[in-house]
């Protein structure tokens, strides 16, 4: 018996179930019980894995949890809906879909986190940006951290790793000569805060431009309007735009830093 843990234990198994569409054997059976009528109603043990009959409903399940000092709990599990296809951009460009996935993970010590990153890189079967997903946000965060990359195939890279102490944070915003034709573009088609605050940008910095500064931003590589990028009447004021819109956006994550330069 998996003592405290058989309710959550029957949840993940009943959510796995509805996932695939399977209902799991019985476990452990050797003779039904013999104070149970089997042959009344239309209840009977499940021997073999068993496809989920189709309704035209959502799959449903219940899961009990009885504890020995009377506690009782029952939770009714039913099937998600079907995600809808992300829709694409009216201008034809593609949804942004990241190569490199950041896995954070971390640990009390040392050596658990070595465990821990042993753990991690041993999972297969799941997609690079689930499992850097699941552990952004559904892992607890402490002092020995690292950070691996992860893309579609091959092993995980570490990247960094260290403690965590107290520091002051600093951005920087990089200035003429680190543009390239379409930076932000994935950005503004994947996060709203960074959109709006680009478009705010440059709603104010085109009044003084001849073309507008999004067309510049977002031109095809090796276009009349990608060239006016190079150009420093529209290079410094689409670097302030982007920088500007990329600090609203990990703002938007909590991200406080204490001094700005640039």
């Amino acid at each position: 018996h998996s003592q405290a843990a058989a309710g959550v234990a029957g949840v993940i198994k009943t959510v796995l179930a509805i996932r695939h569409g399977v209902l799991p054997r019985s476990l452990h059976i050797d003779e039904a019980s013999s104070h149970v009528d089997w042959g009344a109603g239309n209840v009977r043990l499940l021997t073999e894995n068993t496809a989920w009959p189709e309704t035209g409903r959502p799959r449903r399940a219940g899961v009990s949890s009885f504890g020995i000092s009377g506690t009782n709990a029952h939770v009714v599990i039913e099937q998600a809906p079907e995600p809808e296809e992300p829709a694409m951009p009216e201008d034809g460009t593609p949804t942004a879909r990241p190569t490199l996935v950041p896995w954070l993970v971390s640990a009390k010590t040392r050596e658990a986190l070595d465990a821990q990153l042993a753990r991690v890189t041993s999972v297969t079967g799941a997609a690079p940006l689930d499992i850097g997903h699941s552990l952004a946000t559904g892992r607890s965060t402490f002092e020995h951290r690292a950070v691996l990359l992860a893309g579609p195939e091959g092993e995980p890279a570490e990247a960094a790793r260290g403690r965590a102490t107290e520091r002051t944070l600093a951005l920087l915003f990089s200035g003429q000569g680190s543009q390239r034709v379409g930076m932000g573009r994935e950005l503004y088609e994947r996060f709203p805060v960074f959109a709006e605050a680009l478009d705010a940008v440059v709603a104010r910095l085109d009044a003084g431009l001849e073309r507008s500064l999004r067309e510049v931003l977002f031109a095809e590589e090796g276009s009349e309007a990608a060239a006016l990028l190079d150009v420093t009447g529209y290079t410094q004021p689409a670097l302030f735009a982007v920088e500007v819109a990329l600090f609203r956006l990990v703002e938007s994550w909590g991200v406080s830093p204490e001094f700005v330069a640039g």
